[in-house]
């Protein structure tokens, strides 16, 4: 049976094509995963610490902290502008709610929201904020060292470089699309489509290097924890761009499809697009009436099965048989380069001129994963004894005068 995809700019235009219902909900479908996927991404980390935790190669980490201070006006200032800022919007959003399923990103970036509101709401938290830490104020600050499981910092790790990795996405992909950019400034920054995969890894994974140096965990087997987790939040990303049609789709494909392959599974006009690319649908009611003239790949549909692929294998087999330290991390890195390489001979980028050769951006760095990937295994293999020594647990508490605890109340 064949039939036609549908793209879907928000959940709410998914649940009324499925269900028939209209629940205005301002939630776009490529942000809803993009979220799944960061979410997926920490349940699997976490899984991974903890058999690390039982192996021996993980451990408590130890941090000197200071508690009972009293709030000090920095803090209570810091409190009022974050929760003016947040409930100023958000109140406007509930007195406006159905404007704002409409276009959320319009109203997101206006000024509009409600003064009144933010101000109460900011003074109430500033008030909670005062009253909360001056219960737990002592006559005199003391040191305690709070002691933390390396899978209680998963969630925090996913944050740190989930926040950096979504603005070097961004960046990335304004770069790849700098006639766009130059043309919109302001909305491509701040749209709530077009990120670029690897840029998200590379500054990500920066900002996630100094997480990891500055509360004491191992890069390695944070690393070879990832390698896990990355490819399953890539798939579901991918089903995101599949679903909303925001451009990460392939070159033209008119050809008949095999026999062994459904029609929707070999071509598409990503109908009701996100981007409202192509020409417009008849008949169409909705905020997004448009398709493309000419079907194409659903490169993103090819790349969800792939990283499903890749995590399988990483997930449920590899991770149990390679030992070394980091050399999980590097396997990934190759198939991911690999991936890509692979993908990119049908997927739609714009080209870059590099060392007399026409390669898009995607295509160099991909063949950098492959390279660094490969590096990273030959190495670990080769000094695998210095890195088994340098990895190998140490229980290190910090040489102070003071209790250990494990939460701060």
């Amino acid at each position: 049976m064949n039939f036609t995809i549908l793209s879907f700019a928000t959940l709410s235009d998914f649940i009324r094509e499925i269900f028939g219902a209209d629940i205005p909900l301002p939630v776009q479908t490529y942000g809803f995963f993009v979220a799944m996927a960061f979410v997926a991404g920490t349940w699997i980390m976490t899984i991974e610490y903890k058999r690390k935790e039982k192996l021996g190669t993980m451990g408590a980490v130890y941090k000197v902290v200071t508690i009972g201070e009293k709030p000090s006006v920095k803090d209570l200032a810091f409190t009022f502008i974050i929760s003016f800022l947040i409930s100023y919007k958000l109140v406007g959003i509930i007195f406006n709610y159905r404007e704002f399923t409409l276009n959320a990103q319009e109203f997101l970036l206006s000024g509009r929201g409600s003064f009144v509101g933010g101000l109460l709401i900011a003074a109430a938290a500033t008030w909670h904020a005062w009253n909360t830490k001056n219960k737990k104020a002592l006559p005199k600050p003391k040191q305690v060292i709070l002691k933390t499981m390396p899978h209680q910092l998963a969630g925090n790790i996913l944050v740190v470089t989930g926040i950096f990795g979504l603005l070097g996405a961004k960046l990335f992909h304004n770069f790849e699309n700098w006639d766009r950019f130059v043309a919109d400034p302001i909305g491509e920054l701040f749209s709530f489509s077009g990120l670029t995969f690897f840029g998200g890894l590379i500054v990500g994974g920066f900002a996630g290097a100094i997480f990891l140096k500055k509360n004491h965990l191992s890069s390695f087997h944070t690393l070879d924890s990832a390698a896990c987790g990355i490819p399953l939040g890539y798939a579901l990303g991918r089903v995101g761009c599949q679903l909303s049609g925001d451009g990460c789709w392939g070159c033209e494909n008119t050809s008949p499809a095999p026999s062994f392959i459904p029609d929707w599974a070999w071509s598409s006009k990503f109908p009701n697009n996100v981007i409202n690319a192509g020409v417009p649908i008849d008949n169409c009611g909705h905020q997004h009436c448009h398709e493309l003239a000419t079907a194409v790949y659903p490169t993103s549909l090819y790349e969800t099965l792939m990283m499903l692929i890749i995590f399988s294998l990483l997930f449920f087999w590899l991770r149990h048989k390679i030992h070394l330290p980091g050399m999980l991390f590097g396997t990934y890195l190759s198939m991911q380069g690999i991936e890509r390489l692979l993908i990119e001979q049908i997927r739609v980028n714009n080209k870059l001129h590099f060392l007399g050769m026409e390669v898009t951006q995607a295509q160099i760095i991909a063949t950098c994963l492959i390279i660094s990937g490969l590096t990273i295994i030959f190495l670990t293999w080769k000094y695998r004894e210095k890195i088994a020594e340098i990895t190998k647990y140490k229980e290190e508490i910090p040489k102070v005068n003071a209790e250990i605890v494990e939460e701060i109340e």
